[in-house]
């Protein structure tokens, strides 16, 4: 490590000891490091000038001078039922830095072993699901949409079973937090009211220093506010976008509004509003649609949790900003995706219309979005090509056409900002899958080349244009498990 400009903290472990537990990583074999992100690594204040001396910390088999290695401790409710017996069940806490800007990073190697918490788990993490974190986790910060992010993966020769044998892999995921709503749910249920009041000043302290200096009824209030706002505004964010998360438990929601937690995500290929991307939510709890309301129940757990401590009414009104501020952040995100600047009555309507003519004829949603970003240089026939039916797109494009005419500003300059909100390139599962494949077989070069096109979503790319085409047959609807 060269250029080294973090400073080391163990700022968790000034929590009560209940919040976690002391856990060496269990090592893997023969590890190889097969992926290092260069460019975050010195966004964190550091330099990797050999990839191949960190092989052993993704391993497990050596650390850092200062790393001090704990399992977390928290709870939560998963599809909807509450569960105490959850933590880190293969995942470490290593360290926390702060880099040159001040930015903090904690440091969690995940698959690194057993822990107290890993219930009926082997605490080993798959390549499969490994290579998918890693790839997700990167296509959402292109995207501009809050997320942890993938530091560095190794993969191994030891067997993990999972629905067949696989083999094994660790990820170094990095976030300025990983408490999640779970830990207030631990806090809460299990340890009291003194536990809930520090690990609330713990994160006010560390991420939301702003309210440091207010009265403490006004700093919690304020701060349950935001709280509620920022993960309102993320799931407004994966709609746009059409992220599907697949597994919206109160323990995978992070406190600072970060994506947190991929497991069996999709990105929407053909429109679809009621689409389920986890085979194991046989009810459809989480999916696409019920993502805005899920989100609104995970703050309702969080609510419930902070009642020893706060004001109910102040929780009551705290709970209330979640509807407008997604509804605020939707409706904006849906408006900058159709290119209106000026607020016009119909447009919810026009966007609501959008959603089901999408949905009736299985279009697809990010071709869709793009083609009308190029609409004025290439033409209707990219929409047109997307329908079956074009007479439906014709109608669709007739009344669109005609609420541009209110529009102040010209069309290359309004469709320039389209384009940088609507990505011509997105993480599909049949492309993490074809990678993953690949990986299988010992080769990552192409996994390098995906995420080398995520990096710039919004940008041409001409070269890459076979990433942006729609997928094959197969390659549609793939649902993905849990098993990771």
């Amino acid at each position: 490590m060269s250029g080294n400009g973090f400073r080391v903290e163990h700022r968790y472990l000034e929590l009560p000891n209940s919040f976690y537990t002391r856990v060496k990583p269990t090592p893997l074999k023969d590890a190889r490091m097969v992926c290092f992100n260069h460019s975050l690594a010195e966004d964190m204040g550091f330099r990797a000038d050999s990839e191949a001396n960190w092989t052993g910390i993704g391993a497990g088999t050596e650390l850092l001078e200062g790393m001090d290695p704990v399992a977390m401790k928290y709870t939560g409710h998963q599809f909807g039922v509450y569960n105490p017996d959850l933590g880190d069940g293969r995942g470490l806490l290593l360290w926390e830095t702060v880099g040159p800007d001040g930015r903090r990073w904690d440091w969690h190697l995940k698959g690194a072993g057993m822990t107290p918490y890993s219930r009926f788990g082997d605490g080993r993490a798959v390549l499969r699901s490994t290579i998918r974190e890693y790839l997700c986790s990167e296509a959402m910060y292109g995207l501009g949409i809050p997320t942890t992010r993938a530091l560095f993966m190794v993969s191994a020769r030891d067997p993990v079973r999972r629905e067949s044998i696989e083999t094994a892999a660790a990820l170094v995921r990095v976030a300025q937090s990983h408490i999640r709503f779970g830990h207030f749910e631990f806090a809460a249920h299990h340890e009291g009211p003194d536990a809930v009041k520090t690990l609330l000043e713990h994160v006010i302290a560390l991420h939301f220093p702003h309210l440091i200096d207010l009265p403490e009824d006004e700093r919690r209030s304020r701060w349950f506010e935001e709280v509620v706002e920022r993960t309102a505004r993320l799931i407004a964010d994966w709609q746009a976008v059409g992220f599907c998360h697949g597994v919206m438990n109160s323990d995978n929601m992070s406190i600072i509004g970060d994506t947190f937690d991929y497991g069996p995500y999709a990105f929407l290929d053909d429109f679809d509003a009621g689409y389920i991307c986890n085979h194991t939510d046989q009810g459809g709890r989480y999916a696409y649609n019920r993502q805005p309301q899920v989100g609104f129940e995970n703050c309702r757990f969080l609510a419930t949790a902070l009642l020893p401590i706060m004001d109910e009414d102040d929780v009551r009104r705290g709970l209330r900003r979640y509807e407008v501020a997604y509804n605020d952040r939707f409706l904006q995100n849906m408006r900058d995706k159709l290119g209106l600047a000026q607020e016009e009555e119909s447009d919810l309507s026009l966007i609501m219309d959008t959603f089901s003519m999408m949905h009736e004829h299985h279009v697809d949603y990010t071709l869709f979005f793009r083609a009308i970003s190029n609409l004025h240089s290439r033409g209707h026939a990219p929409v047109r090509d997307l329908f079956v039916d074009r007479s439906v797109a014709d109608q669709w494009l007739e009344r669109y056409e005609e609420r541009l005419l209110k529009e102040p500003r010209a069309h290359d300059e309004r469709e320039y900002a389209m384009r940088g909100v609507n990505p011509k390139y997105i993480l599909r599962n049949y492309l993490a899958q074809q990678v993953i494949q690949e990986a299988q077989n010992g080769d990552y070069e192409p996994m390098k080349a995906l995420l080398k096109v995520l990096e710039r979503p919004f940008d041409e790319q001409p070269e890459n244009e076979a990433y942006a085409a729609l997928p094959p047959d197969w390659g549609k609807h793939l649902s993905i498990s849990c098993s990771s």
